[in-house]
């Protein structure tokens, strides 16, 4: 009898092994889907702020070849006529 209860128990704790291992594995590949589509995001706003920067360090350029060739920037100018 003690016999049928261990190897009844050895069973249950089995089954309940291949359970927690069963759920554990689901959650990993959870885990490992979310972290693949933070790595693709992180990489395209990579890009994009490599992009914005490329930007600006070309508008800053122009702004200055714009300083140089005019003599320097003139507030006045800008100001619409009906000031």
């Amino acid at each position: 009898m003690t016999a049928d209860v261990s190897l009844a128990h050895q069973r249950a704790r089995l089954d309940d092994l291949e359970s927690r291992i069963a759920y554990q594995e689901h959650w990993l590949d959870t885990l490992d889907q979310a972290v693949a589509a933070q790595e693709q995001r992180l990489s395209q706003l990579e890009r994009i702020s490599d992009l914005i920067q490329r930007r600006l360090r070309e508008q800053q350029q122009a702004l200055q070849a714009g300083d140089d060739r005019e003599g320097g920037w003139q507030p006045e100018e800008d100001r619409p006529p009906h000031y």
